[in-house]
């Protein structure tokens, strides 16, 4: 196996990247944070002395990853189209787990800066939470996915940080328990709409609805949610796996479903 950032003699070196073809690059990372059940409400709650602790380690995993060649030696500095870093609490960790994307079309892949948009976010995390807890504990960063460029696309393989903090049985019977079947969709709100709904995801089942439309899961929520109506907005926005979405869509098992205000900025 060759080292791609050793040059022959075995000093560090960047990778000449000019002679690569520009594809569509995209790599996901996550990550968690386990901390105390009661700052984990203080948190669920948004109660936390220094503000809103979310929206805060969004921004800075979002701009960790623009600003991945400045922290980590010999990365490229990189024109990234699409940045989004998620959180989903925990209860059982007890926590927050993170989850980022990147994507760009270029000559070298973002794996970098999906893992450093991750772990910022869980330093951020804890920064935004060690007033009320100085023992919380951060791990679990990996690699979920990449695709793109000459190796093309890669997944994890094994079932990931679920299987380490909870086992393999702990997370079938949690999937009894909760009634969740295997062709669930993940819906998450963000920014204001997500202090409006108090709420940021929830998952629910296909088998649910009466099809598989987007319209059908918008129907389905206007029910499910408290203030649901707000979906409804003309200024509201949907996303289907990270792309912006008009009209009605047939999903798919595994799909995440994004709803949020327009939003400014590069």
């Amino acid at each position: 196996m060759t080292l791609t950032h050793l040059d022959e003699r075995g000093q560090a070196s960047m990778v000449d990247v000019h002679g690569k073809d520009e594809t569509r690059r995209e790599a996901v990372a996550s990550g968690w944070i386990r901390m105390q059940p009661d700052t984990l409400k203080l948190l669920v709650d948004d109660s936390m002395p220094k503000g809103d602790v979310l929206a805060t380690a969004r921004i800075a995993g979002i701009q960790a990853a623009k600003r991945t060649h400045e922290l980590i030696p010999l990365c490229h500095a990189l024109m990234l189209s699409k940045v989004s870093v998620d959180f989903e609490f925990d209860h059982r960790l007890p926590g927050v787990r993170v989850r980022s994307f990147c994507r760009l079309a270029g000559r070298t892949g973002v794996e970098m800066e999906a893992l450093t948009a991750a772990s910022v976010a869980c330093l951020t995390l804890y920064d935004m939470c060690k007033a009320v807890d100085r023992g919380m504990v951060i791990g679990g960063v990996q690699l979920e996915s990449k695709s793109g460029g000459r190796s093309g696309e890669w997944h994890r393989e094994d079932a990931g940080v679920e299987a380490v903090e909870h086992g393999p049985a702990d997370d079938e019977a949690a999937v009894h328990s909760s009634g969740l079947s295997s062709d669930q969709i993940t819906v998450r709100f963000f920014a204001e709409l997500r202090e409006s709904l108090g709420m940021e995801s929830l998952t629910v089942p296909l088998a649910e609805l009466a099809d598989s439309r987007l319209s059908t899961l918008r129907a389905s929520l206007l029910q499910r949610v408290q203030s649901g109506e707000l979906l409804e907005q003309p200024r509201i926005l949907c996303a289907v796996n990270h792309e912006v979405v008009q009209g009605d869509i047939t999903l798919s098992p595994g799909d995440e479903i994004a709803f949020f205000p327009p939003v400014t900025g590069g």
